[in-house]
């Protein structure tokens, strides 16, 4: 008798990037792979890097069409050469960063979870989460996409051990949000009003300090707009994480300029005076068009110049680490390593904080300052 049988088929040694999606692939930010030696290289300083940022991957992409955006559904190419805050994100397995995660564990200072709009993020990141959380204690957090949660979803995320949220709000006014995330040319539809209800939502489950908004310098918004944005959230007790807009060669913001370095370093400050000294609107002058003037610092004790001596405010701010101390720092996150650097991953020497003063132009809107620079 005589028998046949069917080769077997063989399995392709790697999947097709079609199918390397999330929750079993992530895309992590390089600095990332380079902490968790799954790429090699090394950062232009050398400094200690904790901060694992981890992204949902889909063959459909994010469904949103944000205009400064590297992930924009309409900007050109596919979806896996598309970059993210201009960084390089590598496609790994899920289950192999957790172990590289619970393996360097002891480096870790923060881990982050970015979703993106897609009808599928919200089980996926849970997913995620869990498999984190049974083999990693570093603190977690989510950038979430608003559109896929609400209060109940919230909660969930909290029960399966996320510490922190983010909100990716960015344009900072209504009008721009509108702009730049709702009137798109592919409808992506976001809505200001629901990210709010994201946010109350969140405040309300995690509680205070343990919320973050996004914003981003350089869309069309005034110094005004910035300032008033970070008074109300300080007032509720949310972090604001300050970004500087970044364009994204080929976006529809792609030949955008950036914000002048002058301006950001004096947003980066009036954030840190609001969110850590105390400051309200009322220590802010600004004129007719919406520009910072002046910024007025108690008599008797010179709190603006202890700030800047400490260099805190232009460390890129991120949500903290086991102790307290900056746990996400995304380095080149707002700037090539070709460039001057926007937010410092790493504490500022001596000569850099020389730099920053030059760069700020303290002395053009708090008088005190103009002595110290004579």
């Amino acid at each position: 008798m005589t028998t046949t049988t069917t080769p077997r088929r063989l399995l392709p040694l790697v999947e097709p990037e079609d199918r390397r999606e999330s929750p079993d692939w992530v895309r992590i930010s390089m600095a990332s792979a380079l902490a968790l030696r799954m790429r090699s290289g090394r950062f232009a300083r050398p400094f200690e890097f904790g901060g694992i940022n981890l992204l949902l991957n889909y063959a459909s992409g994010c469904r949103s069409d944000c205009s400064y955006c590297g992930l924009a559904r309409t900007r050109p190419g596919t979806y896996e050469d598309k970059s993210f805050i201009r960084v390089e994100w590598p496609l790994v397995r899920t289950d192999e960063l957790v172990g590289r995660m619970a393996r360097y564990e002891d480096r870790l200072t923060r881990l982050c979870i970015s979703m993106v709009t897609h009808g599928r993020a919200f089980p996926d990141t849970v997913e995620i989460t869990e498999r984190i959380r049974a083999r990693v204690s570093t603190p977690l957090s989510i950038l979430v996409a608003p559109p896929t949660l609400d209060r109940n979803r919230l909660e969930i995320f909290k029960a399966a051990g996320v510490d922190m949220i983010g909100i990716g709000l960015d344009a900072v006014t209504e009008d721009l949000f509108r702009h730049h995330r709702t009137d798109v040319p592919s409808g992506g539809g976001l809505s200001w009003e629901q990210y709010w209800e994201v946010v109350d939502a969140a405040r309300d489950v995690f509680g205070p300090w343990k919320v973050n908004c996004h914003t981003l310098v350089g869309l069309g918004e005034t110094d005004e707009d910035m300032i008033d944005l970070f008074c109300r959230l300080a007032e509720r007790q949310i972090f604001s994480y300050l970004f500087s807009f970044n364009p994204e060669p080929d976006s529809r913001l792609g030949d955008r300029p950036k914000a002048p370095l002058h301006r950001w370093r004096r947003i980066q400050l009036a954030r840190h005076l609001i969110e850590d000294e105390g400051f309200g609107r009322d220590r802010f002058r600004f004129d007719d068009d919406g520009n910072l003037v002046a910024i007025l610092g108690p008599v008797d004790d010179d709190v603006v110049e202890r700030a800047v001596a400490s260099g805190i405010p232009f460390m890129t701010n991120g949500c903290p680490g086991p102790s307290g101390e900056p746990g996400c720092t995304r380095p080149f996150g707002s700037y090539r390593p070709s460039e001057p650097v926007r937010d410092y991953p790493w504490p500022p020497t001596p000569d850099d904080l020389r730099r920053i003063r030059e760069e700020m132009r303290l002395w053009e809107v708090y008088p005190p300052a103009v002595e110290r620079r004579r």
